[in-house]
Formats: structure tokens, sequence, C-alpha cells
């Protein structure tokens, strides 16, 4: 089967976009060493995605590769993450998808070894939870599931499959890993992001308060 073409333009828009704001991301100690992995849907086709490995806080648009929907680089001897897999499976499930962001802070980490045992953390009664898209009250709750870790993409890309047939989410954390959130463009997708990371050190917080 032919493959299908991307623009060339809109991916250079796209490159110039996530580039500025993984660098702002990093900026916050969200990305140490050359961890966590970033990604924009081009088309229904294509993804924009980061090249494995890195400094993210010095990423520019050179830094951006393309793959398909089912992972495989598009017109590059590059390699994208390991992790490349689990951004393309949203986008696949999700066509109003638009931005996949995978990050490493100490909240996150952290809460992911906390709570690992229960496979879920419960944030309710917060203010913040109206940052979440379909949330208009405090009065309400979601659980950021908390999956094991594996570096069998395909098993990790199928538990989260299996819980987005149960519920409706817009992240989950890996044991020992970090968090990965996601939204229907970078605006959303960071606003996902920053919640669930200020929702986390407020649970963290309240443990060390409660002992």
């Amino acid at each position: 089967m032919k493959p299908h073409p991307y623009d060339p333009q809109l991916f250079s828009a796209r490159a110039d976009e996530l580039a500025r704001n993984v660098r702002e991301i990093a900026s916050a100690g969200w990305t140490p060493a050359t961890s966590s992995n970033f990604s924009q849907r081009l088309d229904a086709h294509h993804v924009a995605i980061t090249v494995s490995g890195g400094n993210k806080g010095q990423l520019t648009a050179d830094g951006i590769m393309v793959v398909d929907l089912e992972g495989n680089p598009v017109a590059t001897g590059r390699r994208s993450s390991a992790e490349t897999l689990l951004h393309t499976r949203l986008y696949r499930r999700f066509a109003e998808v638009g931005c996949v962001l995978h990050t490493h802070s100490q909240n996150q980490t952290v809460a992911s070894r906390l709570y690992a045992r229960s496979g879920k953390v419960r944030l309710e009664g917060y203010e913040m939870l109206k940052a979440f898209h379909g949330n208009t009250t405090h009065e309400a709750a979601i659980e950021l599931p908390v999956l094991p870790n594996s570096q069998h993409m395909p098993t990790l890309a199928d538990q989260v499959d299996a819980l987005l047939d149960r519920q409706t989410m817009w992240g989950y954390l890996i044991d020992g890993h970090g968090l990965y959130a996601w939204g229907r463009d970078m605006v959303e997708a960071r606003r996902h992001l920053e919640a669930f990371d200020f929702l986390l050190g407020c649970e963290l917080e309240l443990r060390k308060l409660q002992r």
C-alpha cells in the first residue's frame, strides 16, 4: 500500500510549536536526564514526535520526526522514543486527541510508587478538577490509573486500551516512571499535565500531614 503523504509545512509548524513547549516544560524540571517524550498530531495518518534521547531542555525542531499511526518512522532513518506506541494508540483510538505529553516530575514519579499497589490515585473535591475537559465542578472525582511498568510497549498499550474501554480519562501514571497526559491540542494537553502534577503534589503533601 502506498504510504500517505504529509504536509511538510504543517510538520515544520508543529515541530517548532512542540519544541518550544517542550523546552518550557523541561524548565520546570519535569524531563530529567534524557527522559520524557512528546507528540502532536499532524493529520489522520501522521504524528510529529520527539526523537529518542536528547536533552529536552535544549530541544529544537531538528529533534522532532514523523511517524505513522503504527509508530513507524516516515521519510527518515531516525528512531523515535521506545514508547512511541503509547502515543500512537491514543491517536488511533481518538480522532479528537491532538497532543500527548509524557513527563517525569518528582511528584509524578513518587506518586506512581506510593499508589502502585492500589492501581489508582483518587482525586476528589479539588477546585483544580475543573481544569480537565468535561468537568465543570469541584464536586467530582477522577481516578488516575497507575499501571505496572513494563519494557514491552505493546503490553502497556493494551493495558491502556483496556482502561479506556471502561472509563474516560485524560492521563495515567506508570509505576516508578511518570505521567502520560493528553488533550485535543497542545494548550489543553498542557493544562491537563499541569493540573495532574499539581493535584498529585497536593495528595503527597496531605499524606505527610496525616501521619
